[in-house]
Parts: structure tokens; C-alpha cells; sequence
């Protein structure tokens, strides 16, 4: 099972993004969707979980919760927005992976045996930071997460 991780599109999906997702068994984007179309066209691709981030604050937003657990091929994976926000140690609550975005800097590390996940971002460039997104593969035994900058056309 793969699963695109997506994150900080505030409002702009990219069709290179939508290129890459294409194909992929589900999507999480991880908060600063920016409007509720881009979540549509996510879920044409995949079933989508998506959350509610600092910046999605119009009426649209209200019924995208703040974070969410999803359980795919027997892992559970956490999302929420910023991870400064994350409360108690993952492994304690036995969470498999932790994705998260606001930073805008994509990384991919293990703590403790749980996989911490931030696809940078997918929309507008901030700073000098890369465009990427993230594919998390659930297929094997191990978990294995790749990072995918996106080039604009």
C-alpha cells in the first residue's frame, strides 16, 4: 500500500503534486490546505484524510479536524499540523508514524522506532525551501517513506 503525503498547500495544487500522487492507495495532507477544492481533487486520486491547519481558518475549514489517527495495513499513523504540538512520547501510545507539516521543511527520521514525517511543502515556495511532497510504502515489512521534490514546469 502506498500512501502520498501531502502538506502547506495553501490553496495551490501543483500538477506536477497531482502527477506524482497519481496512483497512490490513499493521501494525508497534514494541515494549510488552504481551500476545500484542493482536498476534492485529492480525493479523486485516493481516499483522503486530511486536518485543519494554523492557516485554515475560513468557514470551509470548521469541519476538518484539528489532527487524526488513520490505521492502514495494521499501522497507525498520527497527524497533526505542527509537531510542537505533539503531546507524550509516540511510542508510549504506540503510534507506527507521525506526520506533520508548518514547517514547510521536509524530513524523515526515526525516534524511538517511530517514523516522524514531514513532506515539506507541496504549494507556494517559502524562503529558499524545496517543493516536495512525501510517498510512504506499507507494503513490506518495513516502513519506508521518500521524499519527492516537486519541480514547477
Amino acid at each position: 500500500m502506498k500512501i502520498g503525503v501531502i502538506s502547506d498547500t495553501h490553496g495551490l495544487l501543483r500538477p506536477e503534486a497531482v502527477d506524482r500522487l497519481a496512483g497512490v492507495d490513499h493521501i494525508i495532507h497534514s494541515g494549510d490546505i488552504g481551500n476545500a477544492a484542493i482536498i476534492e481533487r485529492l480525493r479523486a486520486i485516493a481516499p483522503t484524510t486530511a486536518i485543519r491547519g494554523n492557516n485554515d481558518t475560513d468557514e470551509w475549514a470548521s469541519a476538518i479536524p484539528p489532527d487524526a489517527v488513520v490505521k492502514l495495513t495494521g499501522r497507525t499513523i498520527f497527524i497533526l499540523h505542527d509537531l510542537k504540538e505533539l503531546s507524550g512520547k509516540p511510542s508510549d501510545i504506540r503510534y507506527d508514524i507521525v506526520v506533520s507539516g508548518h514547517s514547510h521543511k521536509p524530513n524523515i527520521e526515526t525516534i524511538g522506532g517511530v517514523l516522524y514525517l514531514n513532506p515539506g511543502s507541496a504549494g507556494p515556495r517559502r524562503f529558499k525551501l524545496p517543493i516536495t511532497l512525501a510517498i510512504l510504502d506499507l507494503s513490506g515489512e518495513h516502513i519506508v517513506a521518500e521524499l519527492y521534490e516537486i519541480v514547477p514546469r
